[in-house]
């Protein structure tokens, strides 16, 4: 069983765990039609890895692609979203993991709701027992909701691929931004009720891309002001939005401390 679907993987120094999260997407029970594999300028093998794993499996369609200077998980994704062959995206990192019926059942949901224009679901971590729902339930995702937490992980989403939005560069939280551009486009979006990916590095470690907490937090304030100066928000929604993410922040400072 195949689906219309491109998995965009993107990489930085992932040789070590890379093989992981492309055998959970070969491990699919719907298989995705491409695989794609962006190099974000590694120094570690990566783009070794990438070939090798596309000679072991001629017949998964993967393709690979190497990016000269890092620019970080947005722009490799960008790239991998010019080169999708396919009407849908998933996104995964080089160092998460799918469970094996990932696919099918955002798919098979998919199907049946042709309205929709990005999904996401729900998603642990570590390597623990994944138990899944009887029932794939779908909650639409407001404006209002994404203002408080973002509730969408990029590891979990699918979207059109025809969406007129992109990643923004990494001067930004590049992904919680886009998800807020297609909701408040009127787009709609839903998270199902079913736990089909893993992270193997807590959100905010040390190691990750959010790891340096201050950072991170300039970011969210600078996708907030992008924005209101896009005049996609109001002054009021900008307040709000600000006091209420440097509320968020303070809170991960005192968490990080109490570890």
């Amino acid at each position: 069983m195949h689906a219309p679907i491109s998995v965009i993987i993107p990489c930085f120094k992932a040789a070590s765990f890379l093989e992981r999260a492309v055998n959970s997407v070969l491990n699919q029970s719907c298989a995705p039609t491409q695989i794609i594999l962006i190099d974000d300028a590694s120094s570690d093998g990566s783009l070794d890895v990438m070939r090798c794993l596309q000679n072991q499996h001629p017949s998964a369609n993967i393709q690979i692609e190497s990016i000269s200077q890092n620019s970080g998980p947005g722009a490799a994704r960008n790239r991998g979203w010019d080169l999708a062959s396919e009407p849908w995206l998933a996104f995964l990192d080089a160092d998460d993991a799918w469970h094996p019926d990932k696919l099918r059942i955002q798919w098979e949901w998919i199907s049946s709701h042709l309205d929709v224009q990005l999904v996401g679901h729900l998603h642990h971590e570590g390597v623990g027992k994944t138990l899944l729902s009887n029932e794939v339930i779908a909650s639409p995702i407001s404006f209002s909701q994404m203002l408080v937490a973002n509730r969408f992980y990029t590891r979990t989403v699918m979207l059109r691929k025809d969406l007129p939005f992109r990643f923004q560069n990494r001067n930004y939280t590049e992904d919680y931004l886009l998800w807020l551009e297609i909701i408040l486009a009127g787009y709609p979006a839903y998270v199902l009720n079913q736990d089909l990916a893993m992270s193997f590095r807590p959100e905010f470690s040390s190691g990750g891309y959010s790891g340096d907490l201050w950072q991170h937090e300039r970011r969210e304030l600078r996708s907030w002001m992008f924005l209101y100066q896009a005049q996609k928000i109001s002054l009021l929604t900008l307040i709000t939005a600000l006091f209420w993410s440097y509320l968020k922040y303070l809170r991960r400072v005192i968490k990080s401390l109490k570890i």
